[in-house]
């Protein structure tokens, strides 16, 4: 892979010890603070994030662009756990969530990040479900895995008998409480912490004004919609406009191709322009 060209200046503040190999590909510095909750998403030209009738539609939108992969392997690399929901985890049966997985010719430089910030080999996989349908079976789900769920969500893996991974039970409500959620990881030592779940919860984070960061990586594609087809945009399940619109601010652009990478922050810094 070629390195991707950085076009505006990353103002994120002080960069992480990269090595060298991840510093080249990413075409310069990252700067990621703690503790951080930070999303990635791909989107498509006409702002399409997911499309519920193709299993890993990330890779469609992206068009398999092996930079996305990258970023996609770095940021998780940077990651103490990665949060996913139940429909992420259902559409991804052979997902790990680990940055090695994601762009393997980069894998000793990625347990090397992990050396360099202090990180356990693996980030914890945490997955979001309201009613606790999700497969006992899913290679992500060991014993290192967090499940959050409801109560009712709890009861139901419980009729299962035993389950792989440690359930913790978040409130009564229909779905998992996202704020609960981080809190519980932050409450573990969890200081950054990956959103890689889907346009819902990350509505939820949002919403409860949870995200610090957003990399959104904007792919030359059309995708199109029609009543035939979910196609889900950045937001959904939640209204921002025009009661709670989060305004973000741009932190740095980057360009591989035709792909552009681009990092929006949600947290106004004393150094920021008014």
């Amino acid at each position: 892979m070629r390195p991707i060209e950085q076009l505006w200046p990353d103002r994120s503040g002080p960069a992480l010890d990269l090595p060298g190999e991840l510093e080249l590909l990413y075409g310069g510095p990252l700067g990621l603070g703690a503790p951080l909750l930070y999303a990635n998403f791909v989107a498509s030209l006409d702002g399409v994030v997911a499309i519920r009738s193709q299993p890993r539609s990330n890779r469609l939108i992206s068009g398999s662009s092996e930079a996305d992969r990258f970023v996609m392997g770095l940021l998780r690399a940077c990651a103490d756990a990665v949060v996913v929901g139940s429909g992420t985890l259902n559409a991804s049966p052979r997902s790990l969530w680990t940055a090695e997985q994601a762009f393997p010719a980069a894998a000793e430089a990625f347990a090397e990040l992990r050396r360099r910030l202090g990180l356990r080999p693996l980030p914890v996989v945490a997955v979001l479900t309201g009613s606790g349908s999700v497969d006992p079976t899913h290679p992500a789900l060991g014993p290192d895995a967090l499940v959050l769920t409801t109560a009712h969500g709890a009861e139901r893996l419980e009729r299962h008998g035993p389950f792989p991974a440690e359930v913790v039970a978040l409130g009564e409500g229909a779905s998992a409480d996202a704020a609960r959620a981080v809190e519980l990881l932050r409450g573990r030592g969890h200081a950054r912490i990956l959103s890689e779940a889907g346009p819902h919860v990350f509505g939820a984070l949002v919403h409860a004004g949870l995200v610090d960061e957003l990399f959104l990586t904007l792919s030359p594609v059309l995708a199109g919609r029609s009543g035939q087809t979910l196609r889900l945009g950045l937001v959904e399940g939640r209204e921002l406009l025009p009661r709670r619109g989060a305004q973000a601010r741009l932190v740095d652009v980057r360009r591989h191709g035709a792909h552009l990478f681009l990092r929006y922050g949600f947290r106004a810094r004393p150094s920021d322009d008014p």
